[in-house]
């Protein structure tokens, strides 16, 4: 099976997360896929196989070298987002792409106007949707790497290394996928997350990441004899939003530059929720955001009563470069890989953040490699078949490389 018939395969299965779940994994047929993916990986050869209840997959490829190198490992999560639908997916593949406007059905056509990267692969080979579902290349354009580079080792015993470990885990677009992640199980010194973006990314920084729940309690009375009596929690949701700095939203920023990024609002005049997502590069700009999240609160109440207003803020994961830092080689086997490959690299830092953050405070220096997946999250989703295989390409350099680094 070549990666494209495998990266083909995996679309086939709906793995799509559920944010409003409390199971883990968030959704029962995220378990399907990982059975499949189990027994694929049982097929092609790997050893200590296992999955989890949990539907964690862990798999070993045996070293071919006697000398003793370190263990590492490449990382991928199954499920996708919760924004688009995951079913039904019907990719195609746009040969030779000459740089023109995709038409992906009827009435529904994706435009180099609007998405201007898909110029960088005119002459490459396009897997694109129907413009109705996502495609899933996040994340199952970097299993199908991962595996696809695995079966290659396999197959050429004159490319020397030692063990290397694989992980398949759900949950990564709800923010948990590393929460159930076993770290001494998988027995690595560092790893790979494959679950970057297009040709040559390569992330070390991230976003530090909370989340927060901001609940309103209003007073119901008949409008028209409200007076002093009413508070109305749809108002005050509005004012509470007011409050932040209106041009440090998501649509506003860009780099460096954290965010408040308000999710959702559910309301009526009793009750009141917001959710916020709340970001930033920097630590302490970071711990900042948190407490003027907890000062609008404070703002509200001294306005209409206290117990008006509850914040709570609960921290996701942190910035990995702290933990990187340190361990710079992991680093600097990549971009030997990638120049080994021909890959120009693109060391930029992430807007968002992958299980690798959370895995590296976890003990498990985890940066993040290109799987080439394109406009992630949304039905104009697509991924360069040359691109797949380049990263393909640089997980077997990296695995190389390794083995003749500790020579």
């Amino acid at each position: 099976m070549n990666i494209v018939e495998r990266f083909l395969k995996y679309t086939q299965f709906d793995t799509q997360s559920s944010e409003d779940s409390q199971s883990v994994p968030s959704t029962p047929k995220q378990l399907v896929f990982a059975d499949y993916l189990r027994q694929e990986l049982i097929q092609e050869g790997f050893s200590d196989v296992e999955m989890d209840d949990k539907g964690y997959i862990y798999a070993t490829l045996k070293g071919n070298i006697d000398k003793k190198v370190p263990v590492i490992g490449f990382i991928s999560h199954y499920d996708t987002s919760p924004d688009c639908s995951g079913a039904n997916i019907h990719p195609r593949v746009v040969e030779n792409y000459d740089g023109k406007d995709i038409v992906l059905s009827e009435g529904i056509v994706m435009r180099t106007s609007k998405f201007p990267e898909m110029l960088q692969h005119v002459g490459e080979d396009l897997i694109v949707t129907d413009g109705t579902t996502l495609l899933g290349a996040d994340d199952k354009a970097g299993i199908a790497e991962i595996v696809q580079a695995m079966c290659y080792l396999r197959d050429h015993e004159e490319i020397k290394h030692g063990d290397i470990r694989v992980a398949f885990n759900p949950d990564e677009e709800i923010g948990m996928g590393a929460h159930h992640f076993d770290v001494e199980k998988f027995g690595c010194e560092w790893a790979y997350t494959m679950d970057g973006g297009d040709l040559g990314d390569l992330e070390y920084e991230n976003f530090n990441a909370a989340s927060a729940k901001v609940l309103i309690k209003g007073v119901s009375v008949h409008p028209g004899y409200a007076k002093d009596k009413m508070i109305n929690a749809n108002r005050l949701a509005a004012e509470f939003a007011a409050l932040l700095p209106q041009d440090e939203t998501p649509e506003t920023t860009e780099g460096y530059q954290g965010f408040f990024h308000l999710l959702s609002i559910q309301s009526n005049i009793e009750r009141a929720q917001l959710s916020y997502i709340i970001r930033d590069h920097d630590r302490k700009l970071f711990e900042r955001r948190k407490k003027q999240m907890l000062e609008c609160g404070n703002v509200i109440n001294e306005k209409y009563g206290e117990g008006t207003c509850e914040v709570v803020v609960n921290d996701q994961y942190y910035n990995m470069k702290e933990k990187i830092d340190p361990n710079m080689h992991v680093i600097d086997l990549v971009l030997k890989a990638m120049q080994h490959c021909g890959v120009p690299p693109k060391v930029e830092p992430i807007r968002g953040g992958t299980d690798g953050a959370q895995l590296s405070f976890k003990g498990l220096p985890c940066p993040n490699i290109f799987a080439g997946g394109v406009n992630f999250h949304g039905p104009y989703e697509f991924v360069s078949i040359q691109v797949m295989e380049k990263a393909m390409q640089v997980v077997v350099r990296i695995c190389e490389l390794t083995a003749d680094y500790y020579e």
